[in-house]
């Protein structure tokens, strides 16, 4: 094979993989980005565990099976399971009987928290934020990601999303879109196992 071609080859998969990205709205998995199809991906190469995930204290939001105060994500020597979530969000909406239920599953075992980047206290009251809590049954711990810092450090690049941390807090399981009860409970599962 001539270098011409070669070259031309490698620049075509960038090429590619950046079309990729433009298309999902984030880098493919084959690259090493996080799923936007509702694929899981594990975060683990080649049996190598992945690097704790520094936490971020946030405020947390006064509804249902929450409290006003902060809590600090992942949770320190906890296994935690963030859900990402946005009032806007309509498949957020649907897959919340699914959260319910994954919850009352593995919720005692696992710091369940729901997270949303609304500027919460800001352009979006926190009374909103309760509303929309109750509506959709929701009965567990319910933050806000402000400046999107905790979005930030795990890569999340669409709503909903959801991310099993371990209690060394690793990621163990990264998804985006929407899941079934079982696969949540599979993917927090995989948080405990470590």
């Amino acid at each position: 094979m001539r270098r011409r071609d070669l070259l031309a080859g490698l620049a075509s998969v960038g090429v590619l993989g950046g079309a990729g990205a433009v298309a999902t709205g984030g880098v493919p998995n084959s690259l090493g980005g996080d799923a936007l199809d509702g694929s899981e991906t594990s975060n683990e190469t080649d049996g190598e565990a992945p690097e704790p995930v520094e936490p971020v204290t946030l405020e947390t939001v006064d509804a249902p099976g929450s409290r006003d105060g902060e809590v600090t994500l992942p949770a320190p020597d906890r296994p935690t399971f963030i859900d990402f979530f946005a009032t806007w969000c309509s498949p957020c909406v649907e897959q919340m009987p699914d959260l319910v239920a994954a919850h009352e599953r593995l919720g005692e075992e696992v710091l369940f928290v729901s997270v949303t980047p609304e500027d919460v206290g800001g352009a979006v009251s926190e009374e909103s934020v309760a509303d929309w809590w109750t509506e959709n049954d929701g009965d567990w711990l319910v933050a806000a990601d402000v400046t999107a810092e905790l979005a930030a450090r795990l890569n999340v690049g669409g709503y909903p999303s959801a991310r099993a941390i371990d209690a060394a807090g690793r990621v163990r399981w990264s998804t985006s879109g929407t899941h079934t009860t079982e696969e949540f409970v599979a993917g927090i599962e995989r948080a405990l196992d470590e």
